[in-house]
């Protein structure tokens, strides 16, 4: 029997698939760019600087949770930033053995100086080469566009998405506040993006109710649901997720910060795993949440008591969830199937993608 401790799930391959770049940078590189670029910070003290960005969990919303974005945002307007920013990223993730990792950020958030919406993109995707090559490590990177900004400006990151999909890009998403903010009002964009066959996630049901899940499926034919929480509130939309095996990206950590949850015991992640949702646990944001991958799979084996074939569960999930190619998608889970085989942790043969 194998015991579910902390060295051993950071030595497990593990996938994420919702990580915010702009969430999860290093104080000490903000700190940096800020002053290579002459950005005037809250402080410059890095101890200091990182009680300001990580909101902890007495944060009181949503939309208090999302303030800090403006700091880190403000540093992230030039190529080279964006570049640095995105590899180590995936270096910090390739530490813990994670093997295949999706990033995702908003263009139009980095075009406050000189920067075209194009160039942004690019400086993301030249990170992303340069991590692939130097780290044992996979990486998609998704475009989000904003639901309390113009749907215009949504679409135009539709347009952008398309014009780069085959070359580095492998989702859209839409983020932000969901209140007030209906995922309707940005069906342009995604009817642009579902014509073109690219795969489509959506922030649903973190803030908002289940009928914000029901218009990311329905309305904007969403593949996966960032978040979910309140799901459970819906009993038929519920097992329509479940029926069509619509992938659940769950953080935790956020999802308390956030006040989606009232407690920790209160999460729904358990009970979504016993209903047979198939759910995958991300960060969401490293840096705003202080956590890792790490954090987020021992903070749900503690609280809910999960089996060494939950973990597995979880972990596969992730594979299994991703948007890669379907080809790429086998092997790759074939191979963690064997990796978790030699850990003693996996002894069910199936694992159907």
């Amino acid at each position: 029997m194998v015991t579910l401790n902390r060295e051993l799930i950071k030595q497990l391959p593990k996938a994420e698939l919702h990580c915010h770049l702009d969430g999860s940078m290093r104080v000490a590189t903000i700190l940096d760019l800020a002053q290579q670029q002459h950005v005037e910070l809250p402080t410059t003290d890095e101890k200091k600087l990182r009680s300001i960005l990580e909101v902890g969990m007495d944060c009181q919303s949503l939309e208090e949770y999302l303030r800090p974005f403006n700091i880190v945002n403000s540093v992230l307007q030039e190529a080279e930033a964006l570049t640095r920013a995105t590899y180590e990223l995936a270096q910090d993730c390739a530490e813990e053995n994670v093997r295949y990792l999706e990033i995702r950020f908003a263009p139009i958030l980095h075009t406050q100086k000189e920067l075209r919406l194009n160039d942004v993109v690019n400086a993301v995707l030249k990170g992303k080469v340069m991590a692939e090559h130097d780290f044992n490590i996979q990486i998609g990177i998704i475009i989000c566009s904003i639901r309390h900004n113009d749907p215009e400006e949504s679409l135009l990151s539709a347009e952008l998405a398309v014009a780069f999909k085959n070359r580095g890009i492998c989702g859209f998403d839409l983020a932000g506040a969901e209140k007030d903010y209906p995922a309707k009002d940005h069906k342009n964009a995604f009817y642009l993006i579902v014509n073109n066959n690219i795969n489509t996630t959506v922030h649903a049901g973190e803030a908002y109710g289940p009928e914000s899940i029901h218009q990311a499926l329905h309305e904007v034919n969403a593949n996966r649901i960032g978040h979910g929480t309140r799901l459970r509130e819906n009993g038929d939309l519920l097992n329509y997720v479940n029926d069509h095996r619509i992938p659940l990206e769950m953080c935790i950590t956020s999802n308390l910060q956030t006040k989606s949850v009232k407690s920790l015991k209160d999460h729904p992640i358990r009970f979504y795993m016993d209903f047979g949702i198939r759910v995958t646990i991300n960060t969401d944001n490293r840096l705003i949440s202080k956590t890792t991958l790490t954090d987020e799979y021992m903070l749900a084996i503690n609280t809910f008591h999960l089996t060494e074939h939950e973990v597995c569960t979880l972990i596969l999930n992730g594979f299994k969830s991703s948007f890669l190619p379907y080809s790429i998608k086998k092997e790759l889970t074939r191979s963690v199937v064997g990796e978790l085989k030699s850990f003693g942790m996996w002894d069910d043969t199936d694992y159907y993608i």
